[in-house]
């Protein structure tokens, strides 16, 4: 950028869409990146075919829920995960109703990861954001669907407060200038690019939230084609890791990175860090959950009858996972849905197991606590 081009967006320097990073700065977390991604992929290939398939089935659970909740909207986890083994035809059990809504969200996030390797062209971003907006409204407002906006009630800005101390974060190119900018990033995301594919994905998502093509929807589209950009980085399908989930666990720094990095210069060394970073925490959590899943594999080998029944699943995933205070027999049957009889008889298994062990005993009822040096998940 040259000293006397003065630009409040990023958009509107001389320069753009030049990008410009310091790659010797940002490859040791790179590297740190690749070889966390690669020991996940690896401990993924020791699982069997259907836990490998349950966990890929959670993770891209977990990605659609969370892309929509960094928005504000709240999806039913179980119909979004009965939503997807449908579409994927998985055999799973628990599937639950789904809405139009849900079913719209998935048909993008799995056409966005399976389909990695197609083209993305103007008419798929359309279909994608058809199926977000199947009514042709964003809550109670009607909005233009499956076309690029048109700005006819003025530019396209993120806003946040009350209508009296508005606050403008971010201001969108004009529409006018939409479809060459469009067909340039476009371009350049089919291309095969002399840059870090995951450096890539980093990049497709901050340059197309800085379009801000459409009138609804873009964060959770930008994120989908981060997620192809991820897939086709991974060669795989399957997703084992979900960056949306840590995003909304960091939402705050997310949204300042983006207004920082789009109110800067072309130079998105500090957006690359920021997203690298939280790839990395998404893939250390992705693998320390896999321990997990390592962990019940083995108990599976274990168990009387060669596998645990449903009521230990969910308890002991509760207990890795969720669970906060002392576990009882009482709590046990409230949270499986069975008698204390039951719960004592599943509980006194993996007791012999090696799995539980009690820990003491109040007034009340004996205590029982997972053995966490065998389940090394944190």
């Amino acid at each position: 950028m040259n000293s006397g081009d003065y630009h409040k967006y990023i958009w509107q320097s001389e320069d753009w869409p030049h990008w410009i990073f310091n790659l010797p700065a940002l490859s040791p977390l790179l590297s740190q990146v690749h070889m966390a991604r690669g020991r996940l992929l690896g401990a993924i290939q020791t699982l069997g075919f259907q836990s490998a398939e349950e966990t890929g089935l959670r993770m891209l659970t977990s990605e659609t829920v969370n892309s929509s909740e960094i928005e504000g909207e709240h999806l039913d986890t179980s119909a979004v995960r009965s939503s997807i083994a449908r579409r994927l035809g998985l055999n799973v059990g628990g599937l639950v109703p789904s809405s139009r809504q849900v079913d719209g969200v998935v048909e993008m996030m799995v056409d966005a990861t399976r389909n990695h390797a197609q083209p993305l062209n103007s008419e798929r971003l359309f279909g994608w954001h058809a199926a977000l907006f199947s009514t042709g409204y964003s809550g109670m407002h009607p909005i233009t669907i499956a076309r690029y906006r048109d700005d006819h009630n003025g530019p396209m800005q993120v806003i946040s407060g009350s209508i009296s101390h508005e606050k403008v974060h971010y201001e969108a190119p004009p529409a006018a200038n939409l479809q060459s900018e469009m067909d340039i990033f476009l371009t350049w995301f089919n291309q095969e690019q002399p840059i870090d594919p995951v450096i890539k994905a980093g990049l497709a998502h901050l340059w197309f939230v800085t379009l801000h093509p459409f009138e609804d929807g873009n964060g959770r589209i930008a994120r989908a084609i981060g997620d192809m950009a991820l897939a086709r980085a991974d060669a795989s399908a399957q997703r084992f890791y979900s960056l949306s989930t840590q995003i909304q666990r960091e939402r705050q720094a997310y949204y300042t990175q983006l207004e920082q990095t789009q109110k800067g210069t072309l130079d998105i060394t500090s957006w690359l860090e920021w997203f690298l970073g939280a790839l990395l925490r998404a893939v250390q959590n992705a693998h320390h959950e896999l321990q997990g899943v390592l962990y019940l594999s083995r108990i599976h080998q274990r168990a009387p009858n060669g596998r645990l029944n449903m009521r230990q699943m969910k308890m002991l995933d509760m207990l890795m996972h969720r669970f906060e205070g002392k576990l009882t027999t009482g709590k046990w049957a409230k949270l499986a849905g069975c008698s204390t009889d039951t719960a004592l008889r599943d509980i006194k298994e993996l007791i012999e197991m090696g799995v539980l062990l009690q820990t003491g005993e109040s007034k009340r009822a004996a205590q029982y606590a997972l053995i966490r040096e065998h389940a090394n998940t944190g």
